[in-house]
């Protein structure tokens, strides 16, 4: 899948954008605040109807402006696509794929997929466990359909069964424990399952992570060279093991006794306390863990390795890879990881922003910068 053309009008710092695309790498330059993120939020919006940022809608939107604009020419599997969206500051926008009307972000899925990289991405590892939980389900979006229909829902009882508690006010009223009962039972369902998807693709991830950790840190494995996928003694890698660990402590006892168990709690703090919401990533790297112990550029490489074992499973299962969008992420990296990186990204179509010179080991079919709001090929021409 590849976007050949993207368009902007009202977006974000853009008044007007005509970009286009290379099928493989695209390099875009700029100063800070050039705009050059806006751009890479605009594809990501198409493919997702949100925001990797993590803004809400009217902030997409041109200051001053009532309404943006987003329109991407693309390809898949030998189909042309024409991705539209308008996005509102008041009421609700408008989303067309080949020009018939999309409600949900799901319905994108079959025309284009992204993985998005970026120096916030540092949080994965360092972060609270919200951003961890982030990552594996939109890893688990990006896999099926069902698996988006699988979180709304799951977040859907949360919000109710929270309500409940708070409107409860520490009281279990014959109508209420009658109510919270049909609410555990929702979460016990919607909560083992969401949990059991996010094990399985935990355990499909995990010997990504460590070979791209490896290939990342350029490290050895007994002598064998990282990244070569030949075994030492102790397995591959095993000089800097890496292990990913999801942290569910109810799942011991099973989510119903769980409940059970913190009932009275729940009432009287007005909140949901267990359950798929409070679970957790352990992240390890040479048997400790990766949020207290590591380094910083361990960390950082980490965070990497955790984002490109996402979108190897998820071309694995597509059978083509989603568009690389690559926000910045070299200037927080050295220039031997940011070789290694080079080195082993995988294929498809890649944008990179830099607000430097092409980094060092890239090899882009086309550079793009952007000056005084306009894009401009290397000519110095618009990119038109």
């Amino acid at each position: 899948m590849h976007l050949d053309h993207l368009w902007l009008t009202d977006f974000r710092s853009w008044k007007t954008a005509d970009m286009i695309l290379a099928r493989g790498l695209t390099v875009i330059q700029g100063n800070n605040a050039a705009g050059k993120t806006n751009l890479l939020e605009a594809i990501a919006y198409l493919a997702t109807l949100s925001s990797f940022r993590g803004a809400p809608n009217e902030a997409l939107v041109r200051s001053g402006c009532t309404e943006a604009v987003v329109r991407g020419e693309g390809h898949r599997s030998g189909r042309d696509l024409l991705l539209e969206a308008e996005i509102r500051v008041a009421g609700r926008g408008r989303v067309a794929l080949n020009r018939q009307p999309v409600r949900r972000a799901a319905a994108l899925m079959d025309a284009l997929r992204v993985s998005v990289f970026s120096p916030d991405d540092l949080v994965l590892v360092k972060g609270a466990p919200g951003g961890r939980r982030r990552w594996l389900d939109d890893a688990l979006v990006a896999l099926h359909p069902r698996n988006d229909a699988l979180r709304r829902e799951f977040e859907r009882v949360i919000r109710q069964r929270t309500a409940l508690l708070g409107q409860a006010r520490g009281r279990l009223s014959p109508d209420v424990a009658t109510t919270l009962d049909v609410w555990d039972t929702k979460l016990v369902q919607t909560g083992e399952a969401l949990a059991d998807a996010r094990t399985a693709f935990l355990a499909r991830a995990q010997p990504l992570v460590a070979k791209a950790y490896a290939n990342l840190a350029d490290d050895l494995a007994d002598g064998v060279p990282a990244g070569s996928g030949v075994p030492g003694p102790s397995g591959p890698f095993s000089g800097v093991p890496v292990t990913l660990t999801y942290e569910a402590p109810w799942r011991v006892q099973g989510l119903a006794e769980a409940l059970a168990e913190v009932r009275d709690q729940e009432l009287r703090r007005g909140v949901s306390l267990v359950g798929p919401h409070r679970d957790d990533v352990a992240l390890s790297v040479g048997g400790l863990a990766a949020r207290t112990q590591a380094s910083q550029g361990e960390q950082r490489t980490l965070a990497l390795a955790l984002r490109l074992a996402a979108h190897l499973v998820v071309t694995e299962d597509l059978g083509e890879p989603p568009v690389l969008l690559l926000d910045d992420v070299f200037s927080e990296l050295d220039a031997r990881r940011s070789r290694a990186l080079f080195d082993h990204l995988p294929p498809g179509q890649s944008l990179l922003t830099t607000t430097g010179p092409v980094p060092e080991g890239a090899d882009p079919e086309r550079v793009l910068e952007v000056i005084d709001g306009k894009i401009v090929g290397p000519d110095g021409v618009p990119n038109q």
